[in-house]
């Protein structure tokens, strides 16, 4: 027998999915581990080989892939726990990554501070070295003062070195030689160019995210190291891979190289899931959203595709690899609630995280959370989650309610409520800022909902915004590590050329492709992958004149080939009017980068089927529980959600309770289990 196996390492806990080449899945939960990840790895994957009665060493010796996400280089960036950077630049220059764009973030706040640039100013030297747009070198690289910036470097303990230099998307050659000088005179540093990272236009862009890459690549190297030495010497010989922020999976070394990769890395696999799990139902526009412990991601998919976006931002820090975009809020079960200094309460986004937790967990946790709240409200089972290995406890819950509930002059369980209620509209608001302010009717679309706390609210949401149609993976707990196991390979190439469109070169538009197709294959065979299951696609940068954002179209091959752009203007116009309300047809496009996706295509396993059933069979009881539209308490039926098979109806109110997580099923709602277990909720 051989596995799969998919890791998603999150804030508060660690999520698995064991596919077994022959039988079902299994979920696994686990509380996270801060101070060393690969110990909730670890634990993961020891009561996965306990489940199947076999060693750990056994185990992973049959182990044939593992695909992990992790947020580790997330959080080093949000909690400054970075390498010493040291940055090469262009003399003139070293100001650039403080300076930015010179535009105010909140535009309003006067007082709006600009973020510490990650590396301090006496730690960015300035190099003598020049090339022009054109890549002609206007003054040669100074061997001396990289010696003598290295030799600083080297004084004060610096880990990484980043190199950057004006123009060097045009010729890369001073960087590649500073690169080389470095990796000599400090070789247990992590040295990183953005020739390498970024080669494109924009200094500002360019040069911040080869400074995130060279923060988090010591970071992530060590947790890579750690991994796989302790994966080696308990017996695991296959394939590691690691999810990218991108929505594909990379091999181990490209995943270091291009740290920054994975700043998305775990929720970047919703969307695949996503697509998974509702293609039984034949859709291809949905919202995917994941509430777990710390945070609430949510990403929309129109036509099956999840938008990407290069002009992204982690923490404050401007970030110019391709990366979905997912919106982020600090919103999840361990949310804390407060008040703030005007009196209004508050959820978010500072979190309990999995040490020491909500109060309920009883591992020393006092402040009041969501998952607190959740439980004194009866939405929550007592006996626990994680297959009852983690007790909840409702005195606990409500000691930490007790406070907060005194200073709004309110009943433990009004304030109780008045913590859902916030944290709803906290993650509504989420969502309309990736539906209703990119011109998308939520009210629409599907909203597919994972994570360990998502199903407890999907319905609170979704009256929030009028959506009618809720999917619920049977597996929705752990669904970012499911869809891991979905997510192929990824490698995405970009080139400048910037040039009007109706006056293009065509031949250097065609060696530009050919080269991108070179290197995208290269990267392929380096991963091992056979032609026959690679596929490439090429798109283009495209702006109106005097515009400075670009919007991305697919090139077709043989638009490539012909050098030929009026299709690409064609997709640009109708691209623009779509998401902007306007086009203008007469105003001349100019081309300033051309892009490649490299894919490796991965085999995907077949989601199983569940047997038919009826829901009486499944039924457990009763519990009180307060539920949204009516915010009352109602005597509630409980269901056991493994019991219920394909075909299974109830109505609402009720309460569908899995080993990781509850379905909330309001008044006024009906639930319908589909042929693959999942639960789709609607309106009666």
């Amino acid at each position: 027998m051989t596995y799969r196996i998919g890791v998603d390492v999150g804030g508060t806990f660690t999520d698995f999915l064991l596919q077994p080449a022959v039988g079902r899945p299994r979920a696994v939960k686990v509380p996270s581990t801060p101070a060393d990840p690969t110990d909730g790895v670890f634990a993961g994957l020891a009561e996965m080989a306990t489940g199947e009665s076999r060693s750990l060493g056994e185990f992973l010796g049959d182990v044939e892939l593992i695909v992990h996400g992790t947020t580790i280089t997330t959080n080093a960036v949000l909690t400054g726990d970075v390498a010493r950077v040291g940055l090469l630049t262009t003399r003139g220059f070293r100001d650039a990554l403080a300076m930015r764009r010179g535009i105010r973030e909140a535009q309003y706040d006067n007082r709006c501070r600009a973020p510490e640039p990650l590396v301090p100013r006496w730690l960015r030297l300035p190099v003598t070295e020049r090339v022009d747009a054109t890549g002609a070198v206007l003054a040669p690289l100074d061997d001396v003062d990289v010696h003598d910036a290295l030799a600083r470097f080297a004084a004060v303990g610096v880990e990484a070195v980043a190199v950057c230099f004006l123009h060097a998307w045009a010729n890369p050659a001073h960087e590649v030689a500073a690169e080389r000088l470095a990796t000599a005179a400090l070789p247990g540093a992590y040295v990183t160019r953005s020739s390498a990272i970024l080669p494109q236009i924009r200094f500002t862009e360019r040069v911040s995210t080869t400074v995130l890459n060279a923060a988090v690549g010591p970071v992530l190297g060590r947790y890579l190291d750690r991994l796989t030495t302790r994966l080696t010497l308990t017996g695991f010989r296959g394939t590691l891979l690691v999810m990218q922020s991108n929505g594909g999976v990379a091999a181990p070394a490209t995943a270091r190289a291009a740290a920054a990769s994975t700043l998305l890395s775990g929720p970047a696999a919703a969307p695949t899931a996503g697509g998974a799990y509702t293609a039984a139902h034949g859709l291809r526009d949905f919202i995917t959203v994941d509430m777990g412990g710390t945070s609430f991601d949510v990403c929309l998919v129109k036509d099956g595709a999840a938008a990407l976006t290069a002009e992204g931002r982690i923490g404050r820090y401007p970030f110019g690899l391709p990366m979905l975009a997912i919106h982020t809020i600090g919103a999840g079960g361990g949310s804390i609630a407060w008040i703030d200094e005007g009196g209004l309460l508050r959820v978010g986004p500072r979190s309990a995280g999995a040490a020491p937790g909500p109060a309920c967990y009883a591992r020393g946790g006092t402040a009041p959370t969501c998952t607190d709240a959740d439980l004194l409200l009866g939405r929550l089972d007592p006996a626990g989650l994680l297959g009852g290995r983690l007790r909840l406890d409702p005195v606990a819950a409500r000691g930490a309610l007790e406070g907060l509930a005194a200073r709004l002059g309110l009943g433990v369980e009004a304030a109780a409520a008045g913590v859902v209620d916030v944290i709803d509209a906290n993650m509504a608001a989420g969502i309309r800022h990736v539906t209703v302010e990119r011109g998308h009717d939520p009210r629409g679309l599907v909203l597919v909902v994972a994570g360990g706390a998502g199903p407890v609210h999907a319905a609170g949401i979704a009256g929030e915004l009028g959506i009618a149609r809720i999917l619920v993976p049977r597996d929705s707990s752990i669904f970012c590590a499911a869809g891991m196991l979905f997510t192929d390979l990824r490698h995405d190439l970009v080139r400048t050329l910037v040039a009007p469109v109706d006056a293009l070169d065509a031949d250097r538009l065609r060696r530009l492709c050919a080269a991108l197709a070179r290197d995208g294959h290269a990267a392929l065979a380096e991963d091992g992958v056979p032609e026959t299951r690679r596929a490439l696609a090429l798109g283009c940068d495209v702006r109106y004149v005097g515009q400075y954002h670009e919007l991305t179209v697919p090139l077709l091959a043989e638009e490539a080939e012909a050098g030929d752009l009026s299709g690409v203007a064609k997709r640009f116009h109708e691209a623009h009017d779509r998401l902007y309300g306007y086009a203008l047809p007469d105003t001349p496009l100019e081309l300033v980068n051309v892009r490649a996706v490299a894919t490796g295509l991965v085999d995907r396993p077949r989601l199983p089927e569940v047997a038919p059933g009826a829901a009486e069979a499944a039924r457990r009881g009763r519990r009180r529980a307060w539920l949204a539209p009516e915010r009352a308490f109602h005597e509630v039926d409980r269901y056991d959600g493994l019991g219920l098979g394909a075909g299974a109806r109830l109505a609402g109110p009720a309460l569908v309770e899995l080993p990781l997580t509850t379905v909330v099923v309001p008044p006024a709602w009906r639930l319908e289990t589909d042929r693959h277990g999942s639960f789709v909720l609607e309106p009666a």
